[in-house]
C-alpha cells in the first residue's frame, strides 16, 4: 500500500488513549506528537510515550510549534535550530523528518520558510511544515520561496490541513487527495479530520515516503 494512516494528538499518548483509537478507529501506523510543552497549546512528548508507541509498532511523526510566526529569514533560522535541538534532546536519530506547526492564522513569508530550510540542510535531518494551503497566505509564500531557491522544494515536505472531509476509521480513510500550493511541492501528508468525538486526535493520510522518515 502506497499510503499510511495514523492520527495526531496535542496530548500526551497514554495505553487508554492509544486503546481508544485502537476501538474507535483502527490501529495507527504513525502518531504526530509534539517536541516540547507548550502551554495552552500542547504537551510534550515523553519518554514513556515514545516507548509506548514504539513497542506498538508506531512510528512518531514529530512536531514542533513554539513559535506564533513565521516572518525573516533569521525567525525561520531560529525555529529550524530550536526543532532540531528537541529532536537531539530527545534521541531522535538523524534521516528522520521534523514538522514545524505553521497554523492557518500565523504571518509567513518566503524568508522564513527559506531560513528553515537552509538550516535544517546541514543537520541530518529532513525539514516539515504543517500547513493550511486555503486559509492565509502560506501558498503564496511558500511559492515565492520555491521561485528563490529550488532546494525548498527539493528538500521541503508539506502536510496539508485541507480539505477536511472529517474524520473517519483507518478502514473508510479517504484517497488521498490533499490540497496544495500551485508550484512545484512533496505534499506528502494530509490531515484530512480534526477534533475527533471519540478520543482526542486528528486523522492523517501520509505518503509511503513520508513513513519511511518518521521515528
Amino acid at each position: 500500500m502506497s499510503y499510511v494512516w495514523g492520527v495526531d494528538s496535542s496530548l500526551n499518548v497514554t495505553s487508554e488513549r492509544y486503546d481508544c483509537v485502537l476501538t474507535n478507529f483502527g490501529r495507527p501506523d504513525f502518531w504526530g506528537r509534539y517536541l516540547s510543552t507548550v502551554p495552552n497549546a500542547a504537551e510534550g512528548i515523553t519518554a514513556e510515550e515514545v516507548q509506548l508507541l514504539h513497542n506498538s509498532d508506531t512510528r512518531i511523526l514529530p512536531i514542533y510549534n513554539n513559535f506564533r510566526e513565521a516572518t525573516g529569514y533569521e525567525n525561520g533560522r531560529v525555529v529550524a535550530r530550536n526543532t532540531i535541538f528537541h529532536a537531539r534532546r530527545l534521541g531522535i536519530p538523524t534521516g528522520k523528518i521534523l514538522f514545524a506547526n505553521v497554523e492557518r492564522f500565523f504571518a509567513i513569508d518566503a524568508d522564513w520558510i527559506r531560513g528553515f530550510v537552509d538550516t535544517f540542510f546541514p543537520s541530518g535531518y529532513r525539514p516539515g511544515i504543517y500547513h493550511d494551503p486555503v486559509e492565509g497566505n502560506f501558498r503564496e509564500a511558500y511559492c515565492s520561496a520555491v521561485s528563490q531557491d529550488q532546494k525548498v522544494a527539493t528538500q521541503l515536505i508539506l502536510w496539508s490541513a485541507e480539505p477536511d472531509p472529517g474524520v473517519t476509521t483507518k478502514q473508510e480513510a479517504p484517497s488521498f487527495n490533499p490540497a496544495k500550493p500551485a508550484c512545484r511541492a512533496n505534499v506528502w501528508a494530509w490531515q484530512y479530520g480534526r477534533d475527533a468525538e471519540a478520543c482526542p486526535i486528528d486523522t492523517n493520510i501520509i505518503d509511503r515516503r513520508l513513513y519511511n522518515l518518521l521515528w
